[in-house]
């Protein structure tokens, strides 16, 4: 896939977006261009653009559109991050290089995302992932249309087409999360980029929908005008808020964390669980349980749910449990059969509670090895699977 784009794009439909600025939809005014009457905005890779708050960076990508040439372009929005990242920023030599990388692991590299890159990298293995299995099992969005905000590099939205779903789109603030999305893990989601915090740009879809936000919400300001954004758009379907920091609770200083009836008034009526139940249910098998907002108040992190559980058998297949027929891997936190965390702030954010389902060795015999790679879901694979020594990682992981 070139750095304007590739083949397999799910592209938003005409009209489906609006302008961050004077609210106008948005039309194509040329390739990889958008306009809304006043302005245009890039679309690199099949993502639009369409922060607010940079309009040096805006004026620069349309200009090198304009110009042809695509991979400046591409280059001017990867440089850009998130207001609260402090790690160096990478050479353009590194951006260069990144464009062409073979490999998820690679480009992460190249692009300096450091912690970030090392959480992408090992999302399927962390405890917080197993929260969003067993939550988005319970609660799924069934045939419903799906807007994950703060998607990062689209890790729920590819077990949600890969399990059926195909109105999926992800929204993210930072460009890079979302060409790793597009690049490697998953590349036909719709993707937008886009600040949740200023006007949406993503016309509401006119019927029910499934609007999910995980491990990010308590770092957004303006929490109120987010959610309640989210339930115009949701338009009665559901909300799911995963991860929500809780600020009785020792932890992370960073973000905006809420006690427990802090998170709930945000979403009056949810229904509320502890995020290492979620973890559990996912190991367990069983449905997680709801909480009070009184019994969660020792709870390190917790989610909210606006809607009901589907009746069983709506819609794809569960992500809870393996494709069949999808190739499994050993889980590359594993070398010569030891496990070996990917570095200090990932062994001290994620390792205590993956050391629950990670054993410290695994030697899986060859057999067993074949029948994961062919995606045969023997019990032995299954359950290596559940624990998350198997894994279906992206084919350019």
């Amino acid at each position: 896939m070139g750095a304007d784009g590739g083949s397999g794009v799910c592209a938003p439909e005409p009209g489906a977006l609006l302008s961050p600025r004077n609210g106008a939809a948005l039309r194509s005014c040329g390739p990889g261009l958008l306009c809304d009457g006043e302005r245009r905005w890039p679309v690199v890779a099949g993502i639009p653009w369409l922060r607010t708050g940079r309009e040096d960076l805006r004026r620069r990508a349309v200009r090198s559109i304009e110009a042809g040439d695509h991979e400046e372009a591409a280059l001017v929005l990867l440089a850009d991050n998130d207001d609260w990242w402090d790690g160096p920023a990478p050479s353009r030599d590194a951006l260069r290089a990144a464009l062409g990388a073979a490999t998820l692991h690679r480009a992460v590299t190249l692009l300096g995302m450091g912690r970030v890159g090392e959480y992408f990298l090992h999302r399927w293995s962390d405890p917080t992932w197993l929260a969003v299995l067993a939550l988005t099992a319970r609660h799924s969005p069934g045939r419903l249309p799906v807007l994950e905000l703060a998607c990062g590099a689209g890790h729920l939205l590819r077990e949600l087409l890969l399990r059926g779903h195909r109105d999926v789109t992800g929204t993210d603030v930072v460009f890079a999360k979302l060409w790793l999305a597009r690049r490697f893990v998953a590349p036909t989601a719709r993707l937008v980029c886009a600040d949740v915090t200023a006007p949406w740009p993503l016309r509401p879809p006119g019927r029910p929908a499934y609007v999910a936000c995980h491990d990010a919400l308590y770092f957004l300001p303006r929490q109120e005008e987010v959610v309640r954004r989210a339930v115009v758009y949701a338009g009665g379907g559901g909300v799911v808020l995963g991860h929500c920091h809780n600020a009785l609770v020792d932890g992370p200083a960073a973000g905006f964390p809420r006690d427990p009836a802090g998170w709930r008034a945000l979403l009056p009526g949810a229904l509320c669980y502890d995020d290492a139940d979620l973890t559990r249910a996912a190991l367990d098998g069983t449905p997680p349980r709801p909480r009070t907002t009184a019994a969660l108040a020792g709870c390190e992190a917790m989610a909210l749910v606006s809607a009901s559980p589907p009746a069983p058998g709506h819609g794809p297949r569960s992500v809870a449990r393996p494709v069949p027929g999808r190739p499994l891997r050993l889980n590359p936190l594993y070398a010569d059969g030891a496990l070996r965390w990917p570095g200090k702030r990932w062994r001290e954010e994620y390792g205590p509670g993956a050391r629950a389902y990670l054993p410290a060795r695994v030697d899986p015999s060859p057999a067993l090895l074949a029948d994961a790679r062919a995606g045969r879901l023997t019990p032995q694979v299954a359950e290596l699977a559940r624990r998350r020594v198997l894994l279906d990682l992206p084919e350019r992981w």
